[in-house]
């Protein structure tokens, strides 16, 4: 067997162990004990919530509080933990914690996941991951708990606070407001500043990246210190997140927003563009919001959060690329330069790679999907881009799209989660060079 696991490629390994993982959450949340009702569930609905959950998405097909007993929110919330931290990286942990040494194939593995350049270092960044998590967890959970224990009492308000601080870090969107009113997600704390507050930092942190902390971690404050890729993370998610803030605060305040003061508006925008990027949390309805609004979520989405994170998308470091490189071409200049470093062609190829495919599947997802169900168009996309980006938020049509549906975003939300890790590394393997070069001929471009 393991001379079989030798042989797989890293890629190949890394996409059956969330199969693996899929599959076994979608097992436990069929038994019985993990319904609410104690009925078995369609094997279906356990698939896609299981399927949810491993992916860090958190598009449901019924409402997490009402379908789930304690056991299987349980079920849920270590699949999100194990999918959002990847599984190597839970795997490395216990056996740093067994005190067993990583070899070469489970160090490159795991770089892999964590999107770690190199194999050095690596066992002092999975102890750094480990004690950020369970620091960042434990410190959202606390103080979710001060509002959460006077409302639900002690034992249910600790549990929600821990459910959610680990759903926010993860960015997965997953939520148990459904006593409040199914799929309500946290509409009720919209007007409360450190409910909204506390999952927006948790989503941010947990959405920029396992390579970010450390370099951060290293130089603390000295920006000028920083690699290349945590100053572009920084700088974008920074923009992205001011940008969307902005454009929600103004197109949304004769929609949703339309009833609140200057204090809740700003709130509710902000929190909309952070977790419109990645995380899935819904604060003032989704189904509500403008056709504008709802065009700026599905370009957020589609970039997500840093490369790795818990966070999906085609990422925010792809995304500045694109724009670079764009730029860089209308104003006729030979190389992509960005704080005073030069980025390499091989990687503006991936970037556009990248985008490129991902494009093509939410294009094509989304006319299959129209095809079969009689919602409008921008429904169908905007739950195709929440379920490839890992998003999970819904405009409220994903509980009843028919099973073929459910099926494409079952097989969108997997391929969003191990799309782009697959990707870059079968585009970053070395290929045969041809032994006779082509003739080059010019085409028209634009």
């Amino acid at each position: 067997m393991k001379k079989l696991l030798r042989k797989l490629t890293s890629t190949q390994l890394i996409a059956i162990c969330f199969l693996c993982l899929i599959l076994l959450g979608a097992l436990l949340l069929k038994l019985p004990v993990s319904s609410a009702d104690g009925a078995s569930a369609p094997f279906l609905t356990c698939l896609f919530t299981s399927t949810s959950a491993t992916c860090v998405t958190g598009l449901v097909v019924a409402d997490t509080y009402m379908q789930w007993s304690v056991f299987g929110q349980i079920v849920i919330i270590l699949l999100i933990q194990t999918g959002g931290l990847g599984f190597m990286t839970i795997v490395s942990i216990f056996s740093l914690l067994l005190r067993h040494r990583l070899g070469l194939y489970e160090r490159t593995l795991l770089m892999r996941t964590t999107g770690f350049l190199t194999h050095g270092g690596l066992t002092h960044l999975i102890r750094r991951v480990l004690y950020g998590t369970m620091i960042f967890e434990g410190a959202g959970a606390l103080l979710l708990s001060v509002r959460f224990i006077p409302r639900m009492g002690f034992f249910r308000g600790v549990w929600n606070a821990v459910f959610h601080s680990v759903s926010a870090f993860c960015n997965a969107g997953f939520d148990l407001m459904g006593k409040y009113g199914a799929y309500s997600s946290v509409t009720q704390f919209r007007d409360d500043p450190l409910v909204c507050l506390t999952l927006c930092a948790l989503i941010i942190i947990g959405g920029i990246g396992f390579l970010v902390w450390e370099d951060v971690y290293r130089n603390g404050t000295h920006f000028k210190r920083y690699h290349l890729h945590t100053k572009i993370s920084l700088v974008s998610t920074a923009i992205l997140l001011c940008t969307g803030t902005v454009f929600f605060f103004i197109l949304e305040r004769n929609a949703t927003m339309s009833g609140m003061n200057f204090g809740e508006h700003l709130l509710s925008s902000f929190f909309l563009s952070v977790t419109f990027r990645t995380a899935g949390f819904d604060i003032v309805g989704v189904s509500g919001l403008s056709d504008s609004s709802v065009f700026l979520g599905v370009v957020l989405m589609f970039i997500g959060g840093c490369p790795g994170s818990t966070a999906g998308g085609i990422k925010t470091t792809t995304a500045a690329v694109l724009l670079l490189d764009a730029l860089a071409s209308s104003t006729r200049r030979g190389n992509v330069t960005v704080f005073k470093r030069r980025i390499g062609d091989d990687i503006i190829k991936r970037a556009v790679a990248i985008a490129t495919i991902y494009l093509v599947v939410i294009v094509t997802a989304t006319i299959l999907i129209c095809a079969f169900e009689p919602y409008p168009l921008n429904q169908v996309l905007f739950e195709v881009t929440s379920a490839i980006g890992t998003v999970g938020l819904s405009m409220g049509i994903t509980s009843s799209l028919c099973a073929f549906s459910r099926c494409i975003l079952i097989f969108l939300m997997y391929a969003g989660r191990i799309g782009g890790i697959s990707l870059v590394m079968i585009l970053g393997q070395k290929s045969r060079s041809a032994l006779t070069e082509r003739p080059t001929e010019n085409i028209l471009i634009g």
